[in-house]
């Protein structure tokens, strides 16, 4: 495909979508388009927003493993970057569908490891959460360090190495908060984990997150209610990832220790505990609810891009669902469902809770019993 940016003898193979030198704004499908030339699997993100597209009304409607969609080998965009594609039909067929449709890259597909950094002031954490398991000497003076791209240049300095940010030989995309996406790409056979810098767990510094494997980055030319994500200078190619970044990875657990796929995310046990007291255990109600409630679980290893709001609402409507047949007591079902948005998803506990209801509202006008046959 040929992209005409307005740009004398420029084409696809050399100019991205949404380049500093471009005359014009591409659309969202000649964006798709060049990142699927790229190899880089893309999936339609909701009009104006930096989430996935909707499910189908099935797949919101009857809870199911990715792996079980029977919409994915159709064609349709279910499950976010679980869908993700570089076939050039399926994608016009979906921007035909909605034009306004965002694009999304699927990292691990795409064998991308994206360094995004946040530009959010805010107080500075504990000094043991500001580089994660690097002492930082009393004699470093951290007095006007406000945000990731701070974090990040100390993390460099440490390392004698240059600072990414500044980092002119790859794939700089500017997003409209004012952060930085840093596009490498990753070494083959390297399957590296995603993280949030607020993350207790794993984190590479604060307020830098990684994009990798189970998760997603907005694609340049992509336009949001903030603005567009825009290439930062003339490279338009993910350099490999470097060294030593590559060493700050495994040294703080972004990297799983074996090949072997990590076992599923349990339901938080005070959740289950909920669940079971519902109905006293193991019957088809309550395996129907720790499905969806895995699901949103699952979503902790993941601080953006996991579909989280769509998950919890899912969830939600299945409760609503399963109280609406008399299957689930409101009061269990909620807790259940609280308890394990708070894991996922600590600090939105409000937000967590309008979707809990708003979706058990809507689940108990369909009743769902999964002792009976549909």
């Amino acid at each position: 495909m040929s992209l005409d940016l307005g740009i004398s003898g420029s084409d696809s193979s050399r100019h991205p979508p949404a380049t500093a030198e471009a005359h014009r704004s591409v659309t969202p499908l000649e964006s798709a388009l060049w990142c699927a030339e790229q190899g880089w699997p893309v999936h339609p993100l909701a009009p104006g927003r930096k989430t996935p597209a909707a499910n189908c009304g099935r797949c919101r409607d009857q809870p199911h493993s990715v792996q079980d969609c029977p919409c994915i080998p159709t064609g349709h965009w279910c499950h976010g970057f679980h869908s993700a594609t570089t076939d050039p039909r399926r994608i016009r067929a979906w921007w035909a569908e909605q034009p306004r449709f965002g694009v999304g890259v699927a990292c691990g597909p795409a064998g991308l490891v994206v360094i995004d950094v946040d530009a959010h002031p805010a107080p500075l954490p504990d000094p043991a959460r500001l580089l994660p398991g690097i002492h930082i000497p009393a004699s470093v003076s951290l007095g006007g360090l406000q945000h990731g791209f701070h974090s990040l240049a100390l993390l460099a300095a440490l390392r004698g190495q240059q600072d990414p940010s500044q980092d002119a030989t790859t794939l700089r995309v500017r997003t409209p908060s004012g952060g930085l996406h840093l596009w490498y790409t990753a070494r083959p056979g390297h399957q590296w984990r995603c993280s949030t810098g607020s993350s207790a767990k794993r984190a590479l510094a604060w307020q830098v997150d990684v994009r990798a494997h189970g998760g997603y980055i907005i694609a340049p030319g992509t336009t949001t209610a903030q603005g567009t994500y825009t290439v930062h200078g003339s490279v338009v190619r993910p350099a490999p990832l470097p060294g030593w970044l590559t060493a700050e990875l495994e040294r703080t657990g972004h990297r799983p220790s074996s090949s072997a796929p990590s076992p599923p995310t349990p339901v938080p046990s005070r959740a289950r505990a909920a669940v079971m007291a519902a109905r006293g255990g193991r019957d088809a109600a309550e395996r129907t609810l720790a499905t969806v409630l895995r699901a949103v679980a699952e979503c902790a290893a993941v601080p953006e891009g996991s579909g989280f709001s769509e998950k919890l609402n899912r969830a939600a409507f299945t409760a609503g669902g399963l109280v609406g047949a008399g299957r689930m007591v409101l009061a269990d079902a909620e807790s259940a469902l609280v308890t394990a948005a708070a894991q996922a998803r600590p600090g939105q506990e409000r937000r967590s809770l309008q979707i809990i209801r708003s979706g058990m509202s809507a689940g108990s006008r369909r009743p769902l019993d999964p002792g009976v046959p549909a």
